[in-house]
């Protein structure tokens, strides 16, 4: 939600639209880059998301900071596997992040670079 919030666009208004918005966003990023996707949702998606090439997860527990406990809860297996960047405008999840050894990518920055694709 860091990255779909990072632009006031209305998302609000149709959640499941702006996440399935960002799912096709990711999956063109992810072809185009070469990059290994894993999106963190909040919660599971109501409907299976349109993407291949993105792992889309979700946390088990709902509730704020969800998606980013799951995230932290998640990072050291990340990490054995090769390099990690989260994406995240959350102060303490990008605290977290860089304490356990991975990069850390602001959403804003992040979105623009999306869009370009």
């Amino acid at each position: 939600m860091n990255v779909i919030g990072s632009r006031p666009d209305g998302w609000w208004r149709d959640r499941d639209g702006a996440v399935e918005r960002l799912a096709s966003q990711l999956e063109r990023w992810a072809e185009a880059s070469g990059e290994r996707v894993t999106v963190v949702l909040e919660r599971r998606p109501r409907v299976p998301l349109p993407v291949t090439l993105v792992n889309v997860e979700w946390a088990p527990e709902p509730g704020r900071d969800a998606a980013d406990r799951e995230i932290v809860r998640r990072l050291a297996a990340w990490l054995a596997e090769g390099e990690v960047t989260v994406v995240t405008s959350d102060r303490d999840l990008a605290t977290q992040a860089r304490a356990a050894g991975a990069a850390v990518d602001p959403s804003s920055r992040f979105r623009a670079r999306l869009e370009a694709t």
